[in-house]
This record gives C-alpha cells, sequence and structure tokens, in this order.
C-alpha cells in the first residue's frame, strides 16, 4: 500500500523517520501557521485574543506552535528530509485524490474512505483509524492537522480550499520544497541574535532572539495587484498614536470613490484635508466628481479605533516606502485569507511585537508602551539598537517534524495559474477584498509628526 506504516510511529520517530518530517505524531508540533493566531491577553484596546488549538480525538494530533524559526539551519535540514521522503513517496505512486465534495462529523459515503486514506499516507491520521465510510472525530481531528500544516483554518470541515490542497500532486509537493529549499538557504548566514521575519505566502510574523521563535503574530499582506516586497531591512522606531497622510495613488484608488458614495466619510473617519498653503478645508469644497482631490492632501488623525495605521506604526526604512503597523480591522487577523493590504504589513497583537523590539531601549517597558497609547499622543521611541527585519517569500518548508505548505499566492514557485493551490475565489478576493478603511500603501507621503 502507498502510504507511511505511521502504526509503529514510536519506533520509526526513534529510527530518523519522524525527522524527515512526515508529521508524525511523536512530534506534534506546527511552525508558523496562517490558520493559527499568536498568543497573547488580547484585553486592551481591543485586540483579538488567541489560542492553542488541541484535538481530543487523539492526544498525538495536538497543535502547538513551533519554537524553531522558520530561518534556520534546523529548517533547511528538515525540509531537505521532506524532499527525500515526499520523492519516496512520489516513486510509490503518491497518494489518492479526493472528491471535490465538502464533508464534516456525520457524513457517510466513499468519500470519507479516500478522505481516511489520503490523510494517512502523510501523517495527519493514523492508518489504525481504518477504512470505515463514517466522519467521525478522529477523521475531523485528521483535517484539522492537515488544515493547520497547509494554512488553512483548523475547522474540521472539508470544503473546497482543503480539497484542493489534498488533491495537490505529490510532484508538485515535491518541487515546492525544492525551490523553497533555495529561498530558505539563502538566509544560512548569521541573521543577527535578534531578528524579525515576516512570511509572505504564510501571513505571519515572528520574532527570533537566541535561535528560538519568542513570539509569533498573525498579519495581513500585500494583496496580489499590490504586492509585499521581499527584502531585508531594520526596525528603527515606533511612533504610538501616528497620523496618517494618505498617498496620492489612494486618494485617486480608494478615497474618491468612498467620498462619491458617502459625503460623510472624511468626518466618519477622522480625515481632514487642507490645501497647498496647509489651511484646513471643509471636504464639501471639492468637486468629488473630478480628480479635484488630487491637489488636497488628506490627513487622518491619531486613534486606534478609527486610523488606518491603528495605534502603531514600525518604521522599517527601505527602497519599497513600506513598513509594519497596527490596524483598527483586527477582524481579519481570524481570517484564512489576509492579504488585504497595499504592501504594508498589519501585525496582529502589535503591543506584544513593539515590546520585544523595545526590551532593550531604557524608558519603554510594557507599561510605558500601554501607557503612551493610551494617551492618545504622538510619542516616538528610538530603538537603541535597530532590529533587522526579514520579508521572505517561503510557501514550503519543514521544521519540528512537520511539512508546513501555504498558497503560492503571488505565483512565484513556476507552476503558473494552472498549479496555483489558491481557488479563483481566493484570487478574487485578494483583489477586492474591503474592509471599509484606506489601507496605508506607502511612505511616499508619510504622516507628518
Amino acid at each position: 500500500m502507498s502510504k507511511f506504516n505511521h502504526s509503529v510511529s514510536r519506533r520509526a520517530f526513534v529510527q530518523g523517520l519522524g525527522l524527515a518530517g512526515l508529521a508524525l505524531y511523536g512530534a506534534g508540533r506546527f511552525g508558523t501557521s496562517a490558520a493559527l493566531a499568536a498568543p497573547a491577553d488580547g484585553t486592551l484596546f481591543g485586540e483579538q485574543a488567541e489560542w492553542v488549538q488541541k484535538y481530543d480525538a487523539d492526544p498525538r494530533l495536538s497543535v502547538q506552535r513551533s519554537s524553531t524559526p522558520i530561518l534556520s539551519q534546523q529548517t533547511i535540514a528538515e525540509t531537505e528530509r521532506a524532499i527525500a521522503q515526499y520523492q519516496e513517496l512520489a516513486g510509490r505512486g503518491g497518494w489518492n485524490s479526493v472528491p471535490n465534495q465538502t464533508m464534516k462529523v456525520g457524513a457517510k459515503s466513499n468519500a470519507v474512505v479516500a478522505l481516511r486514506q489520503r490523510l494517512v499516507i502523510t501523517g495527519d491520521l493514523d492508518e489504525s483509524a481504518g477504512n470505515s465510510p463514517v466522519f467521525d472525530s478522529y477523521v475531523e481531528s485528521g483535517v484539522k492537522r492537515f488544515q493547520a500544516r497547509h494554512g488553512i483554518n483548523a475547522t474540521g470541515v472539508v470544503a473546497q480550499q482543503t480539497v484542493q490542497a489534498l488533491n495537490v500532486p505529490v510532484q508538485v509537493r515535491v518541487r515546492q520544497l525544492e525551490i523553497n529549499l533555495v529561498r530558505l538557504r539563502a538566509f544560512s548566514g548569521n541573521l543577527g541574535g535578534r531578528f524579525v521575519t515576516m512570511n509572505i505566502p504564510g501571513a505571519a510574523v515572528e520574532t527570533v532572539e537566541g535561535g528560538q521563535v519568542v513570539t509569533h503574530h498573525a498579519a495581513g499582506v500585500g494583496k496580489i495587484d499590490r504586492q509585499s516586497p521581499v527584502m531585508q531591512a531594520k526596525a528603527v522606531e515606533i511612533n504610538f498614536n501616528p497620523f496618517w497622510t494618505v498617498p496620492a495613488s489612494i486618494i485617486r484608488k480608494d478615497l474618491i470613490p468612498k467620498m462619491q458614495a458617502d459625503a460623510n466619510y472624511l468626518s466618519d473617519n477622522k480625515i481632514r484635508v487642507y490645501n497647498a498653503a496647509g489651511v484646513e478645508v471643509p471636504p464639501n469644497a471639492i468637486n468629488w466628481n473630478s480628480m479635484d482631490a488630487t491637489h488636497y492632501k488628506f490627513r487622518q488623525d491619531p486613534g486606534g479605533d478609527v486610523n488606518s495605521l491603528g495605534f502603531v506604526r514600525i518604521n522599517i526604512p527601505n527602497p519599497h516606502g513600506v513598513y509594519m503597523h497596527d490596524t483598527p480591522a483586527k477582524g481579519i487577523f481570524g481570517d484564512d485569507f489576509r492579504f488585504v493590504s497595499s504592501g504594508c504589513v498589519r501585525v496582529q497583537n502589535v503591543r506584544d511585537y513593539v515590546a520585544w523590539l523595545l526590551k532593550d531601549t531604557p524608558g519603554w517597558s510594557r507599561n510605558q508602551i500601554d501607557e503612551a497609547i493610551r494617551s492618545g499622543q504622538r510619542v516616538d521611541a528610538r530603538l537603541t539598537t535597530p532590529v533587522p527585519v526579514y520579508w521572505i517569500y517561503v510557501t514550503a518548508w519543514s521544521n519540528d517534524g512537520l511539512i508546513q505548505f501555504r498558497e503560492d499566492i503571488y505565483q512565484r514557485d513556476g507552476f503558473g495559474a494552472s498549479g496555483a493551490v489558491a481557488s479563483a475565489s481566493t484570487a478574487s478576493a485578494a483583489q477586492g477584498q474591503n474592509t471599509g478603511i484606506l489601507e496605508p500603501m506607502s511612505l511616499s507621503e508619510m504622516p507628518t509628526r
């Protein structure tokens, strides 16, 4: 039978099979996942609470955060072993396809049998679960595990996105791992004792210190038509309660249409209008059925409840003019699909992130950070030592015994549209998702300080 034998997973792990990254239960840990949120108290200033998911049907299927950085020698080594294991699996015929139909607990059909067989092959379900046509709690746990490894919200329900991920051919997964191994090796040098990684396909941020991940953060990154760049930069300054000046491109693309639809949009969102002389003018002085608005400056008042930057902006000077920031639209962090920005990166639980960045900067304890935010006043904090920040594009890797895959949202893996995992509906969402909040795009027209 074309599958891995997981009935002896403990022994196989000792023998080295588990280290190959085939999601053996002895490991039972996940790396950064777009489907899982980062741990934090989530109680102050409307931050969204987060949690670790556990599956009761089989304790070996528990999902935990990885402490191994995605940019590390260990990840490189495990990804190499994962390639070898998937090549072996491909040589044995790969895996079966799963019918394109919705399945959840209580369902009964031959499609469930095919689903069980598919999950067993990649170690998401123990083969002792058998071939019953009933979708029980064990199958649900296996589905959740598979979903978490693929950056899909771990609901346990098999819908279109999960079926598409299940049915990606093993040969494509092998090639995906090989391509991303090259990307990982490009960061095999000295990255610094403390650094930040933002993985675009995973829509996730991790802070790293002493070779271990300290904090995980879900992120909102660039849409398909406004992509976040791959780059290296340094975090140098934190701006609390920043103003936001609307860039000219967003005035044209977003602000004018919003004002045409709702004459109160500017006032409702605390955006003020200034003429060339710096004098504030009323919105009704502008002809919104023309490009007249492009001759004015639009500045949004501070305030995390409305301001598009939220309570905090993290300055990372770079030629692309992008940065990291808070957002009032915190509901996005619970979504599967977080390709929603105009290139900048929204960071969940930004207070935890900022506290880590400022830990070596005198006068900026967690209490002082919270007080600066609470004050509502513009305050800048310059980092004593700039922290390296790496924005990367990695869609496949393995660490802590788990192989991870993410959608090739920008189609950079070389498979083209026909090989992309993302569905047409997902791509459409990337182009048109709208939270009703203007999205910061670049530093070319940054807020006045």
